[in-house]
């Protein structure tokens, strides 16, 4: 359970808003209140954002994504969160025209990372906050790990637009901005229309979307210095009721 003196103002703004912006101080201590453990794995967590292979499913050609992926299930009310065996991630085409319909193949999140406290305690987070609004659900669980290249030109960390992911809730993580510049959620309501936009800049910022109510997107990044690798690092959960 979230601790009290977070949990009525953050559960108040996704219930009104359909979204929330948690700064990285609130979310690291609503982690180690959670766990005294829980990002103790820290430093490894965020290295494993370097030797992702790159996207090979972009329809615009793009080769400035890098990804990796995994499949989560919990079901029970101790949130217990089990890994499931890899699979494909598939978006129809109508979340996703981009590169929706058909089942993509992403290499998987390495174990010793999906298991590890940091991980494991930000996916239970995520839980925490949507068991409120769903106490008896099974939940689907897909982790995403991103990484947004900008070196010499810009890179799209929504390369499919303003849209919903297709599930009940998104947890967009931001883990590390190196050189760039932009990189500003906008979040909208089903007509597009804009409602708030706000920028993940630390690491443990994270965005709180309710999908079945709001659609987000992110604009482009450009490097600062064309001199030094630039890149975007998040961790998106999606959560996606199945009873």
């Amino acid at each position: 359970m979230l601790p009290l003196k977070y949990r009525i103002e953050l559960l108040s703004k996704v219930s009104e808003q359909g979204f929330s912006f948690i700064p990285h101080d609130v979310v690291r201590s609503c982690l180690t209140m959670q766990s005294k453990d829980a990002l103790t794995d820290w430093d490894a967590f965020m290295a494993s954002w370097n030797d992702m292979p790159i996207d090979q499913y972009m329809a615009d050609g793009g080769k400035y994504r890098r990804r990796r992926y995994a499949v989560l299930f919990s079901g029970n009310v101790d949130l217990e969160i089990n890994v499931e065996p890899h699979q494909p991630h598939y978006q129809s085409l109508f979340y996703n025209q981009l590169n929706g319909g058909v089942a993509r193949e992403f290499e998987p999140i390495l174990k010793d990372i999906l298991h590890g406290s940091t991980m494991q305690n930000i996916i239970k987070f995520g839980l925490n906050i949507f068991h409120e609004f769903k106490s008896q659900a099974k939940w689907h669980i897909e982790c995403h790990q991103f990484r947004i290249e900008a070196n010499q030109t810009i890179g799209k960390p929504t390369p499919e637009g303003i849209h919903r992911d297709g599930v009940d809730f998104v947890l967009v993580m931001m883990v590390k901005r190196q050189n760039i510049s932009s990189g500003t959620t906008t979040m909208h309501d089903l007509t597009f229309k804009k409602l708030d936009s706000f920028t993940l800049r630390e690491p443990l910022d994270i965005a709180i979307v309710d999908d079945r109510r709001c659609m987000h997107g992110v604009t482009p990044i450009e490097p600062i210095n064309n001199d030094i690798p630039a890149y975007r690092d998040v961790l998106v959960v999606t959560y996606r009721v199945i009873s």
